[in-house]
């Protein structure tokens, strides 16, 4: 069944997911949320698919949660609907192949908390960054109240999300929200090859590393260490290290299998 609110292609290895309610700003209804997590369960599945992409229709990455279908809800209600966007984001967050979010614009509230769920986030010059749930008697529901201090620091994050004030690309990438800037044009070229880049390395690694970054934040650095070193014994003992290694020494490109 062809999605209502996104748009999923593949080509070289590279799942592109698109937004697409651009009359909406791409705003997170629910029929969006649903067929999202669709689609990354279904790329992280696939295994011609190596990584992702996420990026927006129009002039807007996602402006948000959908405000009409927030607005009344009770409290049982509104923590549902934060749980199940939670539940997308975290498939996101947690995908053992790369998520790159492409911002094309506007990533407000829910949009923000889409993109700091991607692993790396590049944007376009004309790309916005919030999270003004405040302004509107709430608090973020998509998990930026846990991430922003993980990618920024408690202090800024603080100051974002306690004055709901937007900031341009520029300052994100200042604050360490995003890693690059790029011209709107070339956003998606830029995204494309990116992750071509990382596709270039060894499948296995890059899972294993994701993993090990993503774990290590929840524990103690004593913890942490030790499932570096345990995930370093697994790569070592792996087909792609013999290939990646040999590789190396040979002067070649390595051709790594994924196991």
């Amino acid at each position: 069944m062809p999605h209502q609110s996104i748009v999923s292609t593949i080509g070289d290895r590279i799942a592109t997911i698109t937004l697409n309610r651009p009359d909406k700003l791409n705003a997170l209804n629910r029929v969006t949320i649903t067929e999202l997590g669709t689609a990354i369960a279904e790329a992280r599945t696939d295994p011609s698919v190596g990584g992702i992409i996420l990026t927006g229709a129009g002039r807007a990455f996602a402006a948000g949660a959908d405000i009409s279908e927030i607005k009344g809800l009770s409290a049982i209600e509104a923590q549902a609907t934060s749980e199940r966007g939670q539940l997308v984001f975290r498939s996101i967050e947690t995908s053992p192949k790369p998520v790159i979010a492409a911002v094309n614009g506007f990533s407000l509230g829910g949009g923000c908390e889409l993109a700091m769920a991607c692993h790396i986030r590049i944007a376009s010059e004309s790309a916005k960054f919030g999270q003004p749930e405040v302004k509107l008697g709430l608090a973020p529901g998509y998990g930026g109240t846990q991430r922003l201090p993980r990618l920024v620091g408690a202090g800024r994050a603080l100051h974002l999300l306690l004055t709901g004030e937007t900031i341009d690309a520029a300052e994100a990438l200042r604050i360490g929200l995003v890693t690059r800037v790029v011209p709107n044009e070339e956003l998606q070229s830029v995204a494309r090859t990116l992750m071509t880049q990382i596709l270039a390395n060894g499948p296995l690694a890059l899972a294993l590393t994701i993993d090990a970054v993503h774990r290590g934040l929840g524990i103690s650095l004593e913890t942490g260490l030790t499932l570096e070193s345990s995930y370093f014994g697994v790569l070592a003992a792996s087909a792609d290290a013999v290939e990646g290694t040999g590789a190396f020494l040979e002067k070649r490109a390595a051709k790594f299998v994924g196991r």
